[in-house]
């Protein structure tokens, strides 16, 4: 690892100390306490913005960016669980990514092409790029990489997704250009799920020690990284689609949500990662001079799974009860201040190109029948909130007055943030939770709904979900696989046991000085991102 470079960032920047020690190391600058005054002007005066500010920034510059403080155990292994999100599109690119309507697009492959059945792709790679030790890519770098993924010493999110169509042999290289993927059952939408992050490329003879060298193809370098501390990326001149607007981005671990926002006020840290403002300190910050709000639209979509093994949710027509109960339009307004969309109970954001724009009924009579008919009326139960994530108890709260209506008796537990995810979410007969946008179709609906999958967060299952996945998987046809998938949505809507009341916008803190900030999934453009001066 290359030692810290010591340059203007120390005069521009926060010292270590002052941001490590988190909200007490901020608190005699009396900024922020969630419920107080920015500087420059009052609380809750300022509308929020609709996009982020874009124009012409100066020749570079350091971004100075506070993120939450993560495990000891957290690496620049993007195959990993415990990646550091915020590197990984800075050190690396893959093979393909996505754009912001859920297709796949070209990033160090160039183009691909499927056999007839979508058992073999065939991907052609740029030539003429080179990694940060000036390492040429090749078509083995990639097999390396994915075989890193797949490997079970990796323990990789991204494994059980690859290993449903592939294994470690799947693979050849054709030539250093030329990379060719056998797979063990047809999949239509195989490059897609080369777009996570875990899929970074990296070279073949660092997979062992990428963690701490954090070597790529990516718009800057490595320069330090401290797990769950600092660190810091330079710009690196030789990246393929050209050198980035900054010089270079320096990271600094903050764990309090409070004391991020502090920095930000104070112009210690030009942008808040990972978190998601809620409205009311969002508007704070909106109208403050030195800070305001981006966001990144339908970045979050928030679900209300009812488990459908419990007793209570077991018999479909209460689930659908509690669907036609409420009104999402009335939770939008209510726990989001209208900074989002409707869900409508369909999990696909409304920006994907697959997505299909059909709102369901909102009946609290229709829903009382139901409920009378499977012996389930005046329906009382526990939903179960927490402050893991700001919006949670909103909605928990907003759902619960909402389907009074249909006689549906919630009452409202909240559990400690730390065991939430281990002890309540899917354990409990109704909970609230939320996912992050910018997941391709195919793993979306596999990877959450499909029968026996590990992230079915309310163990729902229904045949024939299943077998429109598997016939989509084999649909060579753009428009019937997209058909296939739409079908799909429709039945998630009238049988699932996981309610999608809405989509969020992430409401993003960022200097007044940072222009052309853009996030899609928890990525960043970080080519085009820099600073007015």
């Amino acid at each position: 690892m290359q030692p810290i470079v010591h340059d203007d960032r120390d005069v521009r920047g926060p010292s270590r100390r002052t941001l490590l020690t988190g909200a007490a190391g901020l608190a005699g600058l009396g900024l922020l306490t969630l419920t107080g005054c920015s500087s420059g002007a009052a609380a809750g005066t300022a509308a929020l913005p609709e996009a982020a500010a874009t124009g012409a920034t100066r020749a570079g510059g350091r971004l100075r960016v506070a993120r939450p403080a993560a495990s000891a155990a957290e690496t620049l292994d993007s195959a990993s669980s415990l990646s550091a999100y915020e590197y990984l599109g800075a050190l690396y690119n893959r093979l393909v990514r996505l754009d912001e309507q859920g297709t796949t697009v070209p990033d160090l492959a160039e183009e691909w092409s499927a056999n007839a059945d979508g058992t073999e792709w065939t991907f052609r790679l740029r030539r003429g790029v080179r990694f940060h030790d000036g390492a040429r890519f090749t078509a083995d770098d990639a097999i390396a990489s994915i075989r890193h993924i797949l490997d079970e010493a990796t323990a990789s999110p991204q494994a059980g997704v690859l290993g449903e169509v592939m294994d470690a042999s799947s693979m050849t290289a054709v030539d250093p250009y030329t990379l060719r993927f056998a797979l063990t059952k047809p999949n239509a939408e195989f490059p897609s799920l080369l777009t996570a992050y875990q899929c970074y490329i990296v070279p073949a003879g660092a997979v062992a020690d990428i963690g701490r060298t954090g070597i790529g193809t990516g718009p800057f370098r490595l320069s330090s990284f401290t797990p769950a501390g600092a660190g810091s990326v330079e710009a690196f001149e030789d990246h393929f689609a050209g050198r980035p607007t900054l010089d270079g981005i320096d990271f600094f671990s903050v764990q309090d949500t409070t004391a991020r926002v502090n920095a930000l006020l104070a112009g210690q840290v030009d942008l808040i990662s990972q978190t998601n403002l809620d409205f009311a300190t969002a508007r704070v910050v909106a109208a403050s001079d030195r800070a305001t709000i981006a966001r990144s639209t339908n970045a979050q979509w928030y679900t209300i799974p009812m488990l459908a093994t419990s007793d209570e949710f077991a018999d479909p027509r209460v689930r659908q009860a509690m669907k036609l109960a409420y009104d999402p339009r009335t939770i939008v307004d209510t726990a989001l201040q209208g900074t989002g969309a409707p869900g409508w109970d369909n999990p696909v954001p409304p920006q994907l190109a697959t997505f299909v724009d059909e709102h369901r009924e909102h009946d609290p009579d229709k829903a009382r029948a139901l409920l009378r008919a499977a012996g389930a009326e005046g329906l009382r139960t526990s939903i179960y909130t927490s402050s893991y994530e700001s919006v949670f108890t909103p909605m928990a709260v907003a759902y619960r007055d909402a389907v009074a209506d249909a006689g549906i008796r919630l009452t409202i537990r909240n559990a400690s943030a730390d065991s939430y995810y281990t002890q309540i979410w899917m354990q409990k007969p109704l909970m609230v939770s939320y996912w992050f946008t910018g997941r391709p179709i195919d793993q979306l609906l596999n990877q959450i709904f499909r029968t026996g999958s590990s992230y079915n967060e309310s163990a729902w299952s229904n045949p024939t979900f299943d077998t429109l996945l598997d016939d989509a998987r084999a649909e060579m046809d753009d428009a019937k696989r997209r058909t296939l998938y739409q079908d799909a949505q429709r039945l998630v809507v009238e049988d699932g046991a996981d309610m999608t009341p809405m989509f969020g916008d992430r409401l993003v803190g960022l200097s007044r000085d940072v222009v052309n900030y853009s996030e899609y999934g928890f990525e960043f453009d970080w080519l085009r991102i820099g600073l007015r001066r």
